[in-house]
This record gives structure tokens, sequence and C-alpha cells, in this order.
């Protein structure tokens, strides 16, 4: 009986936000641990998303250090609390720059906050040759020449991140140019799909920014400004991947058009015989009343 209840088990699928209960995780931390390739999903049968297997489930709660491991593995700290894992400065941590943030949101005055992985920076720590950039009082040559000039990577190394996520969960190759696609202004996705029917087709599967306020809102255009990549080379290299993204879907599913539903007549025609002009509109309507 035991036996029977766990093969039922093992292929009940369960929402997300259940199996987010189910291991003991909030839903943001849920979220996290699936972009990070921590739990593993799969589509839902009936069109709903994604689900997580009762195997899955069991998988994680069989792994040692469950669930404490799981916790440290997706949390989360902010620019203050990693510069004490790290043990530097605050301001040092903030002019490194050198760590990939995996989440953002926009504190009450729309100001953007950073979160990072503690896991990443204490393992960045503990490396014996990243200690000169934790203590030296000069910065290297190259990372000095940035911050002096005001170069901040935060938003497109958190974009790099994301994109990974996105590729990630891409099931088809039309998922995957809808992941690269969400990095691109409307402009220069134009540009690259000018077929305007592809075009709608690839809209689909854009993804949309991390949800922040109203659609329209300030802190919904800060948003979509930190989606959108704005350095020349990033830019570059995206255009380059949609285009061979998009050969690919092509050849995988061609883009849908709309379908010609004008009836061909199956008589033949009498082509001796002048073919009246058909009539349209208002003009046409009197002229098939009057006759």
């Amino acid at each position: 009986m035991s036996g029977s209840l766990t093969t039922q088990r093992q292929h009940q699928p369960y929402t997300l936000s259940r199996a987010a209960r189910e291991l003991g995780l909030k839903r943001s931390e849920f979220d996290l641990a699936v972009h990070l390739g921590q739990i593993r999903t799969v589509p839902d049968e009936g069109g709903g998303g994604r689900r997580v297997t009762g195997s899955e489930i069991d998988r994680l709660r069989a792994t040692d250090g469950f669930p404490d491991l799981l916790h440290q593995r997706v949390r989360v700290v902010g620019t203050t609390e990693g510069a004490k894992v790290m043990d530097i400065p605050a301001g040092r941590f903030t002019r490194l720059g050198l760590f990939s943030p995996v989440r953002f949101y926009l504190n009450r005055y729309r100001a953007v906050v950073w979160l990072y992985l503690a896991d990443e920076l204490e393992e960045f720590t503990a490396v014996e040759q990243n200690t000169p950039l934790l203590t030296a009082r000069r910065m290297p040559e190259g990372l000095r020449d940035m911050l002096d000039a005001g170069v901040d990577l935060r938003a497109r190394n958190w974009r790099g991140r994301h994109r990974g996520f996105l590729l990630r969960l891409a099931e088809d190759p039309w998922e995957s140019t809808g992941a690269l696609a969400a990095f691109l202004d409307p402009v220069q996705i134009a540009e690259l799909v000018p077929d305007p029917y592809e075009r709608s087709h690839l809209s689909r599967f854009r993804p949309g920014p991390p949800a922040q306020g109203a659609q329209g809102s300030p802190a919904a255009h800060l948003v979509e400004k930190i989606m959108t990549a704005d350095h020349p080379d990033e830019i570059e290299w995206l255009r380059t991947d949609l285009t061979r993204a998009l050969e690919d879907a092509r050849t995988f599913r061609p883009a849908p058009r709309p379908t010609n539903r004008r009836t061909i007549s199956t008589q033949p025609q009498d082509l001796s015989m002048p073919q009246e002009e058909p009539t349209r509109g208002l003009l046409g309507w009197f002229r098939r009343r009057s006759s």
C-alpha cells in the first residue's frame, strides 16, 4: 500500500506554490532556487505554466543537510550585509563591482537595491588569489580605470545572469529567441525581425521584466530600463545571438500567418464573356439594390 502511495506521489505534479510549501521555502526563495537550477521544474501538461514532480520533492528532501543547505544556497544579501560577509567596508564592496546580482528591487524612493548570493561572496573571499582585491590599498589598474570612469556593471551583470535563467527554462527555439529578445528595445527587434507576423509571434515568447509597480508607472519604466541592454558590445552580442536563434526557430516551426479565406469557385468560367467587376462599399450596395 505504501509503495503505491509513493508511486502516486512521484507522478503527482505540484504547483509552484505547493512545491515551495513542501520544501519549506518562501515563494521568492523557491523562484530563485529554480532560476539557479537547484530545483527542476517540468511543463504543466494542462498548459498552466510549470510544475514540480513529486520525485523531485523527494530528491531534495533526501539531500544531506536539507533543509538548511537549500536555504543557504538561496540566501541573498544587500550591499551592507554583503560587505560584512566579506569583512570589507561597504564602500569597497560597492566599488569592486565584480559580483553579479541575482535580484533587485526598488525601495520607496525608487532607488535600486541589488541583492547577491551570500554563498558566492563567501566563496570569493575564500580564494587566496582574490585577497589583494579585498585588502590592497589600490585597485588593479584595469579595474581602477573603469571605476574612475564611473562604469557601473551591476545592471549588465544582472542582465547576463537573468538571461541565463530564461534560456535555461526555454523549451524550444522560439522560447530561446524570446529570452534573447527580452533584453533588446523594440527598435532593435524591428530591425532584426522586419516581418510583422514573425515579430508578433516572437513577442508571445518575450518575457517581460520582473514585476515592479503598475504598468506605465515611473517604477515600471525604471525596471524596463534596467532590463534593456545599453552597452554597445552587449547589444551587438544580443543581436548576433538573436539572429542565429531566429534561424533555428524558423526551421523548427515557421511563424503562423493568417489564412486566405477567399472561397475559390470550382465552376469553370467562360473567359469569352466579360467578367463583372466586384463592387464594394456603399456605392456597391446601391448598385446591387437597384439591379
